[in-house]
């Protein structure tokens, strides 16, 4: 079974231009070392629940949208070597410095994820 990362994020609406340009960059850079999928996806059809939902875990403002968004891999092992070498890639030097990001990254939740189906 493979691994997966997952993440939600706020996003600015008038920031999704620049959020979509950093993640195709990302996507390159995580597959450059070895990540075998990597997916971004903005909200369509996700409304705001009574308990729970997209837009309630990441606090959503009226001005934001949601990103939901995974990265896949052989195993966990796997996972963190990718993400060791993608840490290390002068490409995303701009992502990790919180001025440049183009998204509210104290509200970003993310986690890993053996799967347990897969068809």
């Amino acid at each position: 079974m493979r691994y997966i990362d997952g993440y939600v994020v706020p996003v600015p609406k008038k920031r999704k231009a620049a959020y979509q340009k950093l993640a195709t960059l990302a996507s390159k850079v995580w597959r450059d070392h070895g990540a075998l999928e990597y997916v971004e996806c903005w909200q369509d059809d996700v409304k705001k629940g009574k308990w729970t939902s997209f837009p309630r875990s990441v606090k959503l403002k009226p001005s934001e949208g949601v990103v939901f968004a995974y990265i896949v891999y052989k195993s966990r092992a796997h996972r963190d070597r990718v993400n060791k070498a993608v840490m290390k890639d002068k490409r995303l030097a701009a992502m990790c410095d919180p001025k440049n990001m183009p998204f509210d990254g104290k509200r970003m939740f993310w986690g890993g994820f053996k799967t347990i189906v897969e068809r």
